[in-house]
């Protein structure tokens, strides 16, 4: 039994498991989003997001290559971590953790497995965008009318004057016009 383990085996051995996830974490770096069983995604969403926290940390070159070493030694591929470093943590550093959302997608119809989709959360067009209209005011609703100033009241009586007056005038147009035809 494996009371209090938290570690997902994924039915595979430690050294298996370490180069899986490597491997997934390489792709979703490259890629931005790659699609997986779901039990993978939430094994990989606990491995990836430490390396990517790292790379927001270091302020002086040392502390920077440091990092490079340290999550190269995860990753095991020099252009992930490239990638990671130029193009990703530019990106995220604004942001104070969750950097990968998981969506699920239905079952894969050949043995019924439960699929996801990993994506990094500031790489996705669709949702950036609502993003960046949310940072505009949004409109104010009212249950009532909203309060006029001195000058548009006046020019909205005066309208309305006219209006009725014109308005009057036209019923009386039309009961003549309706007299003459009979």
């Amino acid at each position: 039994m494996r009371h209090g383990d938290k570690i997902k085996n994924l039915g595979r051995k430690k050294a298996h498991r370490d180069a899986l996830l490597a491997n997934l974490a390489t792709a979703l770096i490259t890629h931005k989003r790659i699609v997986t069983t779901l039990a993978k995604a939430k094994a990989l969403r606990t491995y990836v997001e430490p390396l990517l926290t790292k790379t927001k940390k270091g302020e002086t070159k040392e502390q920077i290559s440091h990092q490079h070493r340290v999550v190269f030694s995860y990753l095991n591929n020099k252009a992930a971590v490239k990638e990671l470093f130029t193009v990703v943590a530019p990106k995220i550093v604004s942001r104070p953790g969750g950097y990968t959302r998981i969506i699920k997608l239905g079952i894969r119809p050949g043995d019924n497995g439960e699929m996801a989709m990993i994506e990094l959360v500031d790489f996705n067009e669709i949702y950036g965008k609502a993003v960046k209209t949310a940072t505009e005011p949004a409109k104010k609703t009212r249950r009532g009318r909203p309060k006029k100033s001195a000058e548009t009241a006046a020019e909205t009586l005066a309208a309305a004057t006219e209006s009725t007056s014109t308005e009057a005038a036209a019923p009386e147009a039309t009961s003549t016009e309706n007299k003459a035809a009979e």
